[in-house]
């Protein structure tokens, strides 16, 4: 199996500098027989901060460095030399990477903008040398204090993709298809379950004039929310899209049930995930005539936009681009801060520091989509 270069989650021991010890001195020069304390300060220890850098989508950088730690910083020295101040430690990171207490769970910061810095873990402060306590009554201090201690904790690094659209689906649903239609990506296609084994963001051009993201979650499948399949994964990534695209394929046994148990999925997963805007998409339409599409459209929620699609065939896709972007532009998703809420804590129990899948079987035909069971109506 070939190690994937998608990676969401690492946990990492993180220490900053410790201050260095400022400096007991005294001059000691020809003719200068009292020159009383010279003592340097120490130089302050390096800081742990967290950058947000826009050219990053994936934590793989930090997979392999599970120790950041800072420099620390020298002491002072005679003549009033300052120590050299340890080195920050600078950790970039993708946008929307969330930071919890590693021990706790607790939630920390969030890094939701490009060049956005957050101090993690501060460095101590450099000693005063001896020179800064001489007074009338003391004018040969023998003492100077010691450069504050290090911190340090355990801390776990999240990522949530920030995108507009989240595709939401069972396996098989066409959401890789569709992204592949909509926009420049090219997700991994084929003929089985399961073969989107990690999200992927496309840019979608509406009419040559305007854009916005869309992300293939992969497919979710009752039970989720419980930890079965691979939907448990990768839900976190949903709490951060501004806009939820349901995916139901037109050949499902019951088009309305399967929608149902997708919503009560995330609902069980994080309920606040049913206040974002929906739209319901019925793909592989193209299986369908008229009289069978309108057999189903009697069926369907009346709570939220509902359309028919076909990626292969085109039917619908220009419809759904316009849709999308008008419900986008009701809550000024463009905004990239605007589609970042607080998360909530996490449990540690919910996520696996060395997650891994497995493929039983790989079709040899990946990126091609097999349709020849169905019979075409050429126009």
């Amino acid at each position: 199996m070939s190690e994937s270069n998608f990676v969401d989650y690492v946990k990492i021991y993180a220490r900053s500098g410790k201050g260095g010890r400022g400096s007991t001195h005294f001059r000691r020069e020809k003719y200068i027989p009292f020159g009383g304390p010279d003592g340097g300060d120490g130089g302050n220890g390096g800081s742990v901060i967290l950058r947000g850098n826009r050219n990053y989508w994936t934590l793989l950088h930090l997979k392999y460095e599970r120790h950041i730690l800072a420099g620390h910083g020298e002491g002072g020295a005679g003549r009033m030399s300052k120590g050299k101040d340890g080195q920050d430690k600078v950790i970039e990171v993708p946008l929307g990477t969330v930071v919890f207490d590693g021990e706790t769970g607790e939630f920390i910061c969030d890094i939701s903008h490009d060049g956005q810095e957050i101090i993690l873990l501060k460095g101590g402060l450099g000693g005063k040398g001896n020179t800064h306590f001489k007074s009338a009554t003391n004018q040969a201090p023998k003492y100077s204090q010691p450069g504050e201690p290090i911190q340090e904790r355990r801390i776990i690094l999240q990522l949530k993709l920030l995108a507009d659209v989240g595709l939401v689906g069972f396996p098989n649903a066409g959401k890789s298809t569709l992204l592949s239609v909509v926009s420049a990506a090219k997700p991994k296609i084929a003929n089985y379950p399961f073969t989107t084994l990690e999200p992927s963001l496309g840019i979608v051009d509406v009419r040559g004039t305007h854009s916005f993201i869309m992300a293939d979650i992969p497919g979710i499948i009752e039970g989720a929310s419980e930890g079965k399949g691979l939907g448990l994964r990768f839900l976190r990534h949903i709490e951060r899209n501004s806009l939820l695209l349901f995916l139901v394929p037109a050949d499902a046994d019951d088009v309305k049930k399967e929608y149902e148990i997708l919503l009560k999925e995330l609902s069980q997963y994080n309920p606040e995930l049913l206040d974002k805007q929906r739209i319901l998409a019925i793909s592989k339409s193209d299986m369908l005539d008229e009289e069978l599409e309108e057999e189903i459209a009697k069926d369907l929620p009346t709570d939220l936009p509902c359309l028919f699609i076909s990626s292969i065939t085109q039917k619908g896709i220009v419809s759904l681009k316009d849709l999308l972007w008008k419900e986008l532009n009701k809550q000024e998703f463009h905004d990239i801060e605007s589609i970042v809420q607080r998360p909530m804590d996490i449990k540690l129990a919910d996520v696996d520091d060395d997650f891994d899948y497995e493929l039983e079987e790989e079709s040899d035909d990946a990126d091609i989509i097999d349709y020849d069971e169905f019979d075409w109506d050429e126009d």
